[in-house]
C-alpha cells in the first residue's frame, strides 16, 4: 500500500501544497423549466408548479418549482404523486423552444459581463476568470454583476447559483451547495475543510453505482477520498477518472478531455391518443426523421441506431423515477449495427423497421430513437453503389427544402399523422439549435 507520508496532499487535514488561483466561474439556473414558465406568466409566481410533457396522471415531472419542491416534488415524480404531496400544484405543459430561447438570452447576459468559455447544458454554463478577476472580491463583485444583468434584462423569475473555484469541478459543485440564489467561493487553502461535509454522491457525475464501486475500495465518505493517494484513486475508479478526481478534489486544474458527440435522439411520452401499435409508430418515424436531420446537420454518420419503448402500466419513469420495474411491462430496447455509418433517412427507417416488428404487442406510451457510434463524415467512406448515393442525395435534398420552405415541407408518408406531434425535445443536455428548421417550436 502507498506510503500516505509520502504524498502530504493525501491527508485530509493537509493543506494543498500550494494555493491555486480562482480560475473558473460556473453558473447554474435554479429549477430553469419552471423558473421560465413564471417569469413567462406571473399568475404562476410564487406558487408550486410542475412542468410535465404530457398532461394526464401516468405522466412524469421534468421540472418543478421550489415551491412545489418543498412538498417533496421532484423531477421524475409522476403526476398523480405530485397531486397527493402538494394538492394545490398547478401543472404547466412544456415550452421548449421558449426554454432554448431564453437559454440564448441567459448567455447574452453573462457575456456583456463575462465571456462564457462552454455551455454544459440548456441551464449550465461555465466562464474562465481573467487575471484581474481571481482575486475573491473581484469574482464575488462579478458573481453579483452576471445576477443582477440577468434579472434586469430577463426577469427576477430567473434565479441562478453561481460557483467559483480554482477549477470547473469545484466550481460547479459549489453551485449546489447553497440554492436557490446561491454564491459560493472555494478557495484552495479552504480544502479539504469545505468539501469534508459532502457526500460522495454529491460530487457531479457520481452516482449511486460508482459509490458502490467505490465502496469496495474502503472509499464511503470525502475523508476516504482525501486518504487515498493518486495510484490508489486510479485503482478506486477503475481508470483516468481517479486521477482526475485526485487532483480536482484538490483545487488543481486538469487538461481538458476532447469531446466527441457520442449520439443523437429523440424520446417523447405518447399522449393518450397516441397509444395504439399504429400512432406508436407513427411518431417513431418522426421521432427518426428528426434525428436524421439533425445528424446530417452536424456532420455525422451513425453506426447504430436503437429504439426504446415503454408500456402502459411500467413504473419506472423515463426520467429517472427510483422506484423498481414490474418485470411483466419492462421496456423494450433493441439495436442494429449500420456498418460502415449511415446518415440517410430512408436507409435509416430501413433498419428500424424490424427493431419495431420485434416489438411486444403491449400499450406503448413512451419511445425513443437513438442514432450513436457517430463518425465525422471526414471517416466514412462515400457509398460505391448508385442507390446509396440517391438516397443520401435525396435527404440532402429533403433538408434544403425544409430550410428554404419550412419544416416538413417533404417528409415520410409513415409520419404522415404524427408530422403535428413531437415537435420538440426536453433540452437538458443538448441545446436544440434554433437554425434547424424542425428543432423545436
Amino acid at each position: 500500500m502507498d506510503d500516505p507520508a509520502a504524498n502530504p496532499s493525501a491527508n485530509p487535514t493537509t493543506p494543498p501544497p500550494s494555493a491555486e488561483p480562482l480560475r473558473h466561474l460556473f453558473l447554474d439556473l435554479n429549477s430553469y423549466f419552471a423558473s421560465v414558465e413564471q417569469h413567462l406568466n406571473p399568475d404562476l409566481r410564487g406558487k408550486p408548479i410542475a412542468v410535465v410533457p404530457v398532461l394526464a396522471d401516468g405522466g412524469c415531472i421534468v421540472a418543478a418549482s421550489y415551491e412545489a419542491k418543498k412538498f417533496g416534488v421532484y423531477t421524475g415524480k409522476r403526476v398523480y404523486e405530485a397531486k397527493r404531496l402538494c394538492p394545490d400544484i398547478i401543472f404547466v405543459k412544456t415550452q421548449h423552444r421558449a426554454y432554448v430561447e431564453i437559454h440564448h438570452k441567459v448567455i447574452a447576459a453573462v457575456e456583456s459581463c463575462l465571456p462564457v468559455e462552454q455551455v454544459l447544458s440548456i441551464d449550465e454554463m461555465s466562464c474562465r476568470l481573467a487575471r484581474a478577476e481571481q482575486d475573491p472580491a473581484a469574482a464575488v463583485e462579478l458573481a453579483l454583476r452576471i445576477k443582477s444583468t440577468i434579472s434586469q434584462r430577463i426577469g427576477e423569475s430567473l434565479r441562478c447559483s453561481i460557483g467559483v473555484a480554482p477549477n470547473r469541478c469545484l466550481a460547479k459543485l459549489a453551485t449546489d451547495m447553497q440554492k436557490p440564489d446561491g454564491l459560493v467561493v472555494i478557495q484552495s487553502h479552504e480544502l479539504p475543510h469545505k468539501l469534508l461535509h459532502l457526500k460522495i454522491t454529491d460530487l457531479p457525475g457520481i452516482g449511486a453505482r460508482t459509490a458502490e464501486h467505490l465502496k469496495k475500495s474502503g472509499i464511503v465518505s470525502m475523508a476516504d477520498l482525501y486518504d487515498r493517494t493518486e495510484a490508489q484513486m486510479e485503482r478506486a475508479f477503475g481508470g483516468i477518472m481517479g486521477r482526475y478526481w485526485y487532483r480536482w478534489i484538490r483545487g488543481h486544474e486538469t487538461d481538458d478531455r476532447p469531446t466527441h458527440r457520442r449520439s443523437i435522439g429523440h424520446q417523447h411520452v405518447l399522449g393518450p391518443d397516441s397509444r395504439s401499435r399504429d400512432a406508436a409508430w407513427a411518431i417513431i418515424v418522426r421521432l427518426l426523421h428528426k434525428a436524421a436531420a439533425r445528424m446530417r446537420h452536424l456532420g455525422y454518420f451513425s453506426q447504430r441506431i436503437s429504439l426504446s419503448v415503454g408500456f402502459a402500466g411500467q413504473k419506472r419513469g423515463p426520467w429517472g423515477s427510483k422506484e423498481e420495474t414490474d418485470p411483466r411491462n419492462a421496456p423494450y430496447h433493441a439495436a442494429a449495427k449500420l456498418r460502415g455509418g449511415k446518415q440517410d433517412t430512408m436507409t435509416l427507417l430501413a433498419e428500424l423497421k424490424p427493431l419495431w416488428a420485434g416489438c411486444p404487442n403491449r400499450t406503448p406510451n413512451f419511445v425513443g430513437v437513438t442514432l450513436s457510434e457517430l463518425l465525422p463524415a471526414s471517416s466514412v467512406t462515400a457509398p460505391l453503389f448508385a442507390g446509396d448515393r440517391r438516397r443520401e442525395e435525396l435527404s440532402r435534398l429533403i433538408d434544403e427544402l425544409d430550410a428554404s420552405h419550412g419544416p416538413l415541407t417533404v417528409y415520410t408518408g409513415a409520419m404522415h399523422e404524427a408530422r403535428n406531434k413531437a415537435s420538440g425535445g426536453i433540452a437538458f443536455r443538448s441545446v436544440p439549435d434554433l437554425n434547424l428548421p424542425d428543432s423545436v417550436r
